[in-house]
């Protein structure tokens, strides 16, 4: 999953695809739950999995 630091930025990118959907993740949650997150070379962040919990 691609994940945007901001609401703007993941629009921007989201609507390369269509109409973008935005959600918002509790990453921090996840990172304290010691899932895994990288940072791309292009600057996105990724993981390989959002459970539904958090998700707002």
């Amino acid at each position: 999953m691609h994940l945007s630091a901001d609401e703007a930025t993941a629009r921007k990118v989201g609507a390369r695809h269509g109409s973008p959907v935005v959600l918002t993740v509790k990453a921090q949650e996840m990172a304290k739950r010691g899932i895994p997150f990288w940072q791309a070379e292009n600057g996105v962040w990724l993981t390989s999995t959002v459970a539904v919990e958090f998700l707002e």
